[in-house]
């Protein structure tokens, strides 16, 4: 069956989850953040995903504001940062505005004007993708932002999977799901879709029962990839 429709993860697939701790140490006075930005990004986004994780399991929900911010908290503490409240503030703002990679513009410019549906499925809250969205240019790029919140809990629950097909009146086969994470490639594979794995960072392939259909370095070989599935 054809693919109608091309679906995106977000926070490290269309945008940088380093960018706000890589800018925040670019900014004068910040002469305790500069050697550490790159240890801070990594544990903000560890923390980041495993809270919202731990709170899917636990039938806990927040916002993924919420789960940032206490991602963000772990990771200055572990890195000698804690209590700098003006430095907490710089990179939470920092994270409303967050860099598309290069790649992106040009890659949805062309599935769209292939005739393809195009779409974030998020753990971000709506505010929070708006305000990705319109920083990075995009908003007439895609057709739509879906969010966990409609469902209250955070991938790879299915429920949140079943948000695509309801809103584009698709079948699984009929649509490209494109994810930076591993895990969620291979969640959104058992779910039925067609997916693609966009290892940046070269990383080995999760041990788990289903794998992506396609991994890639980036988001360029996108819109051939949806032409061929």
């Amino acid at each position: 069956m054809a693919i109608t429709t091309c679906i995106f993860d977000a926070y490290g697939t269309l945008f940088d989850v380093t960018a706000a701790a890589r800018q925040a140490a670019a900014q004068p006075g910040q002469e305790r953040l500069s050697p550490k930005w790159q240890d801070v990004a990594r544990d903000w986004r560890q923390k980041q995903l495993q809270y919202s994780w731990l709170r899917a399991v636990m039938g806990r929900h927040a916002d993924f504001w919420q789960v940032t911010s206490d991602g963000l908290d772990w990771a200055l503490a572990a890195n000698g940062l804690a209590g700098d409240a003006a430095l907490r503030r710089t990179l939470l703002d920092l994270y409303w505005t967050l860099s598309a990679y290069d790649e992106v513009p040009e890659m949805l410019a062309r599935l769209k004007g292939a005739g393809y549906a195009t779409a974030i499925l998020s753990n971000g809250s709506p505010e929070m993708l708006a305000g990705a969205v319109s920083s990075a240019g995009l908003n007439d790029l895609l057709d739509d932002c879906l969010s966990v919140e409609d469902v209250q809990v955070f991938k790879p629950a299915r429920v949140v999977y079943d948000l695509v097909g309801s809103r584009f009146d698709t079948s699984p086969e009929q649509v490209l799901f494109v994810s930076s994470n591993g895990w969620d490639a291979a969640a959104a594979s058992e779910y039925g879709f067609k997916t693609a794995w966009v290892n940046r960072n070269q990383e080995p392939t999760d041990r788990l029962p289903w794998v992506p259909d396609h991994e890639l370095t980036d988001l360029r070989p996108i819109p051939d990839l949806a032409s061929k599935a």
